[in-house]
């Protein structure tokens, strides 16, 4: 009896061994698990930090987002504060009474990155003449050799409240646009004089330009040299696009043309070259009575452009209009006339002065029946 109760004693203790064994490794397996997800959440968090020093300046640490007061003053302090860093601009709402301006001078530049759905608004009572953002619009500077000459807009929304320009490039060179939302404005860009002896040498890229729909909103103004723009969609304008300057790129730009439907249209152009010497790659004028007008008798290149109508509102639709005689070349150009869109004058080409040495090479007609007038043809190759 003695030997089975030991026996039978020896037995528990044994199961009882196997039951504490379990506890503790289970309890050693939670205490890992909940270790590694602190150390886990430690990492997470630690990565966030260092994120947000990678020179990076949070305007949110210093203003409220969509507060709907003006921050002109705090934004720019930021900006002056702050050389070479990149300000971030979270999602909300910024307004601004007055331009921000950023330095030209490399030693001073800041770059600014706006998140997607963050907006900079002009104030209610917006009366400045210049830009709301001017790149460069101070401590103006021709360096590209010192660090920091590179800097940026990038992202985000410019609301121009139907009143002011959205953003300028006033000096310095390199100056880049890219990504941004340019709405609700009577200019969209300014491209002023460069301090390079003229040249401002920015490229320009995917900016999206919305005007007010007046008579004398134009989506892009070029006054400097040696530029270059791409991916630009713009809309709401009388003028899509105007070069005042020479040895600039335009790729894949389309101004859409949807404004007062009154004899003003008349006057209404997708691209204006007033200086010449520029080069257009599928550009793409929609709906303006002239889809590209020269200035003067000047020479620029255009290749695999576009010119459609889709209304037949107006009495004059112009592939080329010029105030002077015809010196450009023209190659694999589109031209959309159709029964559709037909106006009393659908001309490839009207000119001011007889005579020019320019040409169209491969031209297509969508519907040459409709054509009123066959001053073009003396140019055909």
């Amino acid at each position: 009896m003695c030997l089975a109760w030991c026996i039978v004693r020896k037995n528990i203790n044994f199961v009882w061994d196997i039951i504490l064994c379990k506890m503790v490794i289970r309890y050693i397996k939670t205490v890992l698990a909940a270790c590694a997800a602190m150390l886990f959440c430690g990492a997470m968090e630690s990565c966030q930090g260092e994120k947000s020093d990678l020179g990076y300046v949070i305007v949110t640490d210093y203003v409220e987002a969509s507060s709907g007061e003006d921050v002109s003053e705090a934004l720019q302090q930021i900006i002056d504060a702050n050389p070479n860093r990149t300000i971030y601009f979270p999602d909300g709402e910024y307004v601004i009474s007055k331009p921000l301006r950023t330095p030209a001078e490399p030693t001073l530049s800041v770059a600014l990155q706006l998140s997607n759905y963050a907006i900079i608004r002009a104030a209610d009572d917006w009366s400045s003449d210049e830009a709301m953002i001017c790149l460069g619009g101070k401590d103006a500077a021709n360096n590209i050799t010192t660090p920091g000459s590179n800097y940026y807009l990038d992202g985000g929304v410019i609301e121009g409240g139907g009143v002011a320009t959205g953003v300028s490039i006033d000096s310095g060179r390199e100056t880049v646009i890219r990504n941004t939302s340019i709405k609700n404005v009577e200019l969209g860009i300014h491209v002023k004089r460069g301090a390079n002896n003229n040249s401002s040498d920015c490229d320009i890229s995917s900016v999206n330009i919305v005007g007010n729909n007046s008579p004398t909103s134009t989506g892009v103004l070029v006054e400097g040299y040696d530029n270059t723009f791409t991916n630009m969609r713009i809309g709401g304008v009388h003028t899509g696009f105007v070069l005042r300057s020479q040895a600039n790129s335009l790729r894949n730009i389309h101004p859409l043309y949807y404004g007062a439907r009154d004899e003003s249209y008349e006057t209404s152009c997708g691209f204006r070259d007033e200086a010449g010497n520029n080069w257009y790659e599928f550009c793409y004028s929609d709906e303006f009575s002239a889809a590209f007008e020269i200035a003067g008798s000047r020479r620029s290149l255009y290749n695999d452009c576009f010119a459609y109508w889709y209304s037949n509102q107006g009495k004059n639709h112009v592939a080329f209009r010029v105030e002077g005689k015809f010196n450009a070349s023209v190659r694999n150009m589109n031209v959309g006339f159709g029964g559709h869109n037909a106006v009393e004058n659908n001309a490839i080409l009207q000119v001011s002065e007889a005579g020019g040495k320019g040409d169209f090479t491969n031209l297509y007609v969508e519907n040459e029946s409709v054509v009123t007038d066959a001053a073009h043809k003396r140019y055909m190759r």
